[in-house]
């Protein structure tokens, strides 16, 4: 009843009641359980502590539930998501996004292997530079804690990182094909494919790498569906795959090899 009570409205008395309550709450649940953890906290405070005075860089942290059993997760049927009974669902990547094929090399084109490598030559060579040099400017003005350029530099550093080690990843992996070198009639990587859809609309298509996708400029990606039902095809067939609408099919009109941007 005291908590149903608005809090501007409850006497001194009721406020300490409330108070009362919830320290025998806290002492009969939650202190029991922490208690025996006490050393090992205190350990790696006085380490966390330690390391962000050493390092001048303050260690985030964030609050996380306890969830030792993740809860069942089943597809939900349409109108009655109360009560799910479709199929359930584990941990894996969406499968809309298929993953690269065992054993498979990340192949790029030149142009985008050329488009990765300036992005990186930029930032390692002009934003992280300037970022430092923003980071350590704000380091010097005092409390950090308070500090909005020191603040968000440190982040915009760990974002730059990030991408960085990524970029250098992607590169490391690559395998560059050059579209121009292919001199045959059939669909390979690179291949700019032009083909009818079932509804007699054309379209254009560019075959490119994963890190290349434009579905504005018509570039798709070599494992996606389109892509592996035009593989090997030439002028004149038809090949087929399998949509979400049921199977589709396509008519290639054209194949060529063009020097892609």
């Amino acid at each position: 009843p005291l908590l149903n009570k608005p809090a501007d409205e409850r006497t001194d008395e009721e406020k300490k009641t409330i108070d009362k309550l919830l320290r025998q709450y806290f002492d009969s649940k939650v202190k029991a359980g922490v208690i025996k953890d006490l050393p090992q906290l205190k350990a790696y405070e006085a380490a966390r502590k330690a390391y962000e005075t050493f390092s001048g860089d303050e260690i985030p942290r964030v609050m996380v539930m306890s969830d030792e059993q993740p809860r069942e997760t089943r597809i939900l049927d349409r109108g009655d998501y109360l009560s799910p009974k479709g199929e359930p669902l584990g941990f894996a990547p969406p499968a809309a996004l298929p993953p690269l094929p065992a054993g498979a090399k990340n192949y790029m084109t030149p142009a985008g292997w050329a488009r990765m490598r300036s992005e990186l030559k930029l930032l390692v060579e002009v934003d992280r530079p300037e970022v430092v040099r923003t980071v350590s400017w704000a380091a010097s003005n005092g409390d950090r804690s308070e500090n909005g350029d020191y603040l968000y530099g440190k982040r915009r550093l760990r974002e730059i990182d990030r991408r960085i080690r990524f970029l250098m990843k992607r590169l490391e992996n690559a395998e560059v094909v050059d579209p121009r070198d292919a001199e045959h009639d059939q669909v390979f990587f690179g291949a700019t494919v032009t083909y009818v859809d079932s509804k007699g609309t054309a379209h254009t298509v560019s075959i490119v790498g994963l890190d290349e996708v434009d579905p504005t400029r018509g570039r798709i990606s070599w494992i996606s569906p389109v892509a592996r039902a035009l593989i090997k095809s030439r002028e004149g067939d038809s090949v087929s795959f399998r949509t979400p609408a049921g199977v589709e099919t396509l008519d290639v009109l054209q194949v060529q090899y063009l020097t892609l941007d």
